[in-house]
């Protein structure tokens, strides 16, 4: 069995963070997003379909400096907090692993923005070499090909694996690669009827995990 953990928000307690810095250099391109806005509309996408759906909106291309900038906020923001894991995950991996489970990374964002936000946390070295990322694939998240990817890596069938997420479009892309999704709803800002919904199965603290991937 294999467990395939997303970072943002079930790893790392990141996500109001990096929508804060997010939902500010939108402000700056004339996207006047709250930050609770920003998350309904790009939480838990890649950083390529984000782009697209807000250069849609705004009817023109970003600058070509755009990301570049907001990587360089976004990740002085983790470093100033200084970001923390999300209460209890490490507890739950090690009891994960004990059960004989295999366990890997497979997150919207960057290889280089995940070596900072789980370096941070300590959690890097637990992960290292089992990590992926949607810039390794054709598509990112509601689509499969990331979870499908990080499969075929660890050598597990798909219907062998279980994903854990936060975002409805991470459980879209574990239900359509054919994967069991656990949906994180623990999160002050998670919307636990759509992630519920989503999923069918659900948990709020990082401490009912073992059981539920055991079930």
């Amino acid at each position: 069995m294999l467990v395939i953990f997303d970072c943002d928000g079930v790893l790392v307690d990141s996500e109001p963070l990096a929508n804060t810095c997010f939902a500010r250099a939108l402000t700056r391109e004339g996207l006047d997003w709250s930050v609770e806005e920003t998350m309904r509309r790009l939480m838990g996408r890649s950083m390529k379909s984000c782009v697209e759906i807000v250069e849609g909106l705004l009817g023109r291309k970003l600058p070509d400096d755009f990301l570049d900038r907001l990587q360089v906020e976004t990740l002085q923001a983790f470093r100033d907090a200084p970001l923390k894991a999300v209460p209890g995950v490490a507890a739950a991996i090690d009891a994960i692993e004990a059960m004989g489970a295999k366990t890997c990374v497979a997150s919207s964002g960057g290889l280089d923005k995940m070596r900072v936000t789980l370096g941070i946390t300590g959690l890097w070295s637990r992960f290292e070499g089992r990590i992926f990322s949607s810039s390794e694939v054709p598509r990112g998240k509601p689509f499969p090909d990331l979870f499908l990817h990080a499969a075929l890596s660890m050598n597990e069938q798909p219907f062998a694996c279980t994903v854990i997420e936060d975002s409805l479009p991470g459980l879209q892309a574990a239900r359509a690669a054919g994967m069991r999704p656990l949906a994180y709803v623990g999160a002050p800002y998670a919307d636990r009827d759509a992630l519920a919904g989503a999923s069918r199965e659900w948990f709020d603290d990082m401490k009912k995990l073992p059981a539920l991937v055991a079930r």
